[in-house]
């Protein structure tokens, strides 16, 4: 079954990221195509002009795939915005086609945001495999997430024996217990989901800006907060210098409804185009922000 994407797309730009950090059981590359389940159905995403060929040919799964592979991203409005600045306008033309995935479970979202709190990707990575491995039983070669209801039976002393901190494991199982609708999250404004999320143990506002950028697809989220971020407006803006969180999410805030997907392009940027930073990348309108207005 063949499904649509609107160009510009990229397939491996746009699922990059789920190989970067080593083998991710959930979201598994193997052979060229990349396998996931999607709505208790796993799947084979192969590439293919215009879109993806989707096996099995189920047209239920049409709509789990486009929206699992950003198509709701408008490329062309920030292919717009990124031509008023010299390094998304660089960004925008070298990833051409990046379209950010977005992840179709809100627990699976949290649970990958508290993994990944103060450690490694790849650290992080590695503990949620063990994690997916104890508690999802794979089918067809790949696995789904653990459900939220599976891991409401667990104890926190489960979850340490897998790598997590005594405190993480907490969180996980708080979350898991916890009688909030993740899935009514969505019909809710960014500001309300972040004072519904932040009310749990553990959820601060990194992991809710990255529930609100690669769960709901929220135009403006911005973690202003994320290591990785930070370092990559260092390299591509700043000289180097790492910008504070309140320089860093003034940024954000100037980037309007632009903010998520030039996120996403300066993480892939920096990770994929560290040698095609020169100075000449730099010292560009946003940067010249940074050195006359007040963050």
């Amino acid at each position: 079954m063949h499904v649509e994407i609107p160009p510009p797309f990229d397939f491996g730009l746009t699922l990059e990221r789920f190989k970067a950090f080593g083998p991710d059981p959930v979201n598994l590359w193997r052979d060229g195509a990349f396998r996931r389940v999607f709505a208790g159905r796993a799947a084979v995403l192969r590439e293919a002009p215009g879109g993806v060929l989707v096996e099995p040919a189920d047209p239920e799964l049409a709509e789990p795939v486009r929206r699992f592979l950003g198509a709701s991203f408008d490329l062309a409005a920030f292919d717009r915005f990124a031509a008023g600045d010299p390094v998304l306008a660089r960004l925008a033309v070298e990833l051409r086609g990046l379209r950010p995935a977005l992840l179709p479970d809100p627990f699976e979202m949290l649970v990958t945001s508290v993994t990944a709190q103060q450690i490694s990707l790849r650290a992080a990575l590695a503990i949620r495999r063990r994690f997916v491995e104890r508690y999802a039983t794979a089918f067809d070669g790949v696995h789904p997430f653990p459900a939220r209801a599976a891991i409401a039976d667990v104890g926190p002393a489960d979850l340490v024996e897998l790598g997590f901190s005594r405190r993480k494991a907490d969180y996980v199982v708080a979350v898991a217990r916890s009688d909030v609708d993740l899935e009514a999250l969505g019909k809710l404004p960014d500001d309300e989901i972040r004072a519904v999320l932040t009310a749990l143990p553990g959820i601060g506002d990194w992991t809710v800006d990255w529930f609100l950028a690669r769960h709901l697809g929220r135009p403006r989220a911005w973690a202003a907060g994320d290591l990785g971020l930070r370092k990559a407006l260092a390299a591509f803006y700043l000289g180097g210098r790492e910008p504070s969180i309140p320089e860093a999410r003034a940024l954000g805030e100037r980037l309007g409804p632009h903010a998520n997907l030039a996120a996403h392009y300066l993480l892939v940027g920096l990770r994929l185009l560290p040698r095609k930073v020169p100075r000449t990348f730099r010292g560009d309108s946003l940067s010249r922000r940074f050195a006359r207005e007040d963050c």
